[in-house]
């Protein structure tokens, strides 16, 4: 026992001297705080699942517990614990994070009211608290989160008003409170895209006072005299209503099945669907026509499988790309717009936003924001030098984004959304590179009539799965495959299968990196633009991940949540490598079988080094 003790004093004191001078965690007692805060929201939460097993009180470093992010400084700066289970309440003590930037509890069974004490977390940018059991008032102390872009507070047990607190906050992207209990008048909310459905005692006037006095019957007293001609004329009221409504309903349904195929032939022609989703924002045609300057060819910006995109310009001078998807005729309207309602909800920082939509007879068009950098395939194939190309660092940092992307359609989505179309053109970089997944949802959106499962595979065959080539059946592990293959390109620069005559059969250019990886000369790999930058080790161990994610077997695969680990462990390293404090050789590597056929190398295959480029 006494050994145990000294070894923890050795280890804490270690610690606390390699840390830079001012950057401590620790209290003269040697406490991390961080940690004494995770292990207070431990004990107020039920953790039937055990998620929480590996955090431990004595750890000095809370960085490698399961659900927990932290910085290059090592401070916890993420929080993602969606759907895991948990119950009881959140403890105060999260206001002790003071570095905290994402908090995800989203899809659980947390009661109680909401600590004030997260208005104490000056850089959290994302905040998802909804699906759980809260109640209580919305706490005024958010409004003090100047950061927050992100706030999902629906689906819980809510009451009182919309502080207007949380209504001014101008940086809010989106702001959700549907579906509580909320009451009052409703505030000018100044978010991007908000969402209050659900909340029946809401009041829409710009008056206070109207609103008092439409709620004052509910609290205040009256004669029962008063009371009983109020109700006998209220229920009359109510009687009358219910007839003419039944009556009306009758009447509609059998117009309705009467005129049928003349209302589908008709009813809908030159005019757009008229429904609403939240905040995404409903087009008009003639409005993108007039954006995009009538379709005009010069500002196409891509097509593919799905369509053409086009960049266009609203009236407020705001850029954006209009994807107008191709046979339209796929699906009717109600089809269409459950499908963009799920787009338009995944709302991720490594997500493309669905900004708007537009539905008539016979066009279905998308609408995001427009993003100058491009897609990492336009960079990587980009034979001008008119933009900087991205060197390694970018690279990996890219690889990071893109895997966060995915893993939250896998993992975080209710219902979770299979990309089934992972590769270099479908991920984006906004304005400060950072990967941006984009045409997720739109192979689900678009396959009733396996339009786009055919011209995925005609297209891109070497980044689609061997089982989705052949039953074109799909899973997470589809989208994993297509991420594996989306490292080799990072790696070499190029897409996967241009090089040599255009003859080489889809598998190859796995088996000549296997065959590399075997002779330990993976150095042939890396893009000729690299200039020799990059981390040996580092290129080893991408090309070990991507190896193991594009194995034939689905099962063989890791999940993304694990591809994710070995990725944020590598840009990790690197980061701290370049600032001296660390040894790269400590990053966690997969292991996986090296029994692979002995494959040579075909003369006729070429890597050819290709220019870099990169929108969300």
């Amino acid at each position: 026992m006494a050994m145990h003790v000294v070894l923890i004093v050795l280890v804490l004191f270690r610690w606390v001297h390699s840390l830079p001078a001012g950057d401590s965690l620790l209290s003269p007692k040697g406490v991390n705080f961080e940690v004494t805060a995770l292990m207070a929201v431990k004990r107020e939460m039920k953790d039937d699942r055990h998620v929480m097993d590996g955090w431990d009180i004595y750890s000095v470093d809370p960085c490698t517990w399961n659900m927990v992010a932290c910085s290059a400084e090592g401070y916890v700066i993420s929080l993602e614990m969606a759907s895991k289970g948990l119950s009881g309440v959140l403890s105060p003590s999260i206001g002790n994070l003071s570095h905290l930037r994402t908090m995800l509890l989203q899809n659980n069974k947390l009661s109680g009211p909401i600590p004030d004490e997260i208005g104490k977390l000056p850089e959290l940018q994302t905040l998802d608290l909804s699906g759980n059991e809260f109640v209580g008032v919305i706490p005024r102390s958010l409004g003090s989160l100047t950061h927050l872009t992100y706030l999902r507070l629906s689906n819980n047990n809510l009451t009182g008003p919309i502080p207007g607190t949380i209504a001014n906050l101008t940086g809010l992207s989106f702001l959700d409170v549907s579906f509580n209990n909320l009451s009052g008048p409703t505030p000018k909310i100044l978010a991007k895209g908000y969402s209050i459905s659900g909340n029946d005692f809401l009041c829409t006037s710009s008056s206070e006072q109207i609103c008092t006095d439409v709620l004052k019957p509910l609290n205040g007293s009256v004669s029962s005299s008063r009371a009983n001609g109020y109700h006998r004329w209220g229920l009359s009221v109510a009687i009358a209503i219910c007839s003419v409504f039944v009556l009306s309903l009758v009447l509609l349904v059998g117009w309705v099945h009467w005129h049928r195929s003349r209302i589908l032939v008709t009813s809908y022609v030159q005019h757009d669907y008229d429904f609403e989703i939240g905040h995404v924002k409903r087009f008009t045609f003639r409005e993108l026509q007039l954006a995009t300057g009538n379709f005009n060819p010069k500002n196409i910006l891509g097509q593919g499988g799905y369509g053409v995109v086009y960049k266009g310009c609203l009236p407020n001078r705001s850029f954006i790309a209009v994807k107008r998807l191709r046979d339209p005729n796929f699906t009717g309207e109600v089809q269409f717009q459950t499908e963009v309602e799920m787009i338009g909800l995944a709302l991720h920082r490594n997500l493309l936003r669905l900004y708007g939509f537009c539905l008539t007879h016979d066009e279905r068009l998308l609408v995001y924001p427009y993003m100058p950098n491009g897609s990492v395939a336009d960079r990587l194939r980009d034979a001008c030098r008119e933009k900087p190309s991205l060197d390694w660092n970018r690279r990996m940092h890219i690889a990071l984004g893109a895997a966060r992307g995915l893993l939250y359609l896998h993992e975080q989505c209710n219902p979770k959304i299979i990309h089934r179309d992972v590769k270099a053109a479908n991920i984006l970089l906004d304005e400060s590179f950072e990967a941006v997944v984009g045409d997720f949802g739109l192979a689900k959106l678009l396959d009733k009539r396996e339009s786009h499962v055919t011209t995925a595979v005609r297209g891109t065959v070497g980044h689609i799965a061997p089982e989705y080539l052949s039953t074109g059946q799909s899973s997470e592990k589809t989208d994993v495959f297509g991420f594996g293959i989306l490292l080799l390109e990072l790696i070499t620069g190029q897409k996967t299968l241009d090089a040599g005559n255009g003859q080489i059969q889809k598998g190859m250019i796995l088996d000549w990196v296997r065959t590399l990886h075997e002779e330990k000369r993976l150095e042939v790999l890396a893009d000729r633009d690299l200039r020799g930058c990059f981390d040996p080790i580092e290129l080893e161990k991408i090309a070990e991940l991507a190896l193991h994610c594009t194995q034939s077997q689905p099962h063989l695969r890791p999940k993304m949540s694990e591809v994710l680990k070995v990725v944020e462990g590598l840009v990790q390293s690197g980061t701290e490598e370049s600032q001296g404090r660390t040894n790269l050789s400590e990053t966690r590597a997969w292991s996986f079988s090296r029994n692979y056929s002995d494959i040579h190398e075909e003369s006729s295959f070429s890597i050819e080094a290709m220019e870099l480029s990169g929108p969300r």
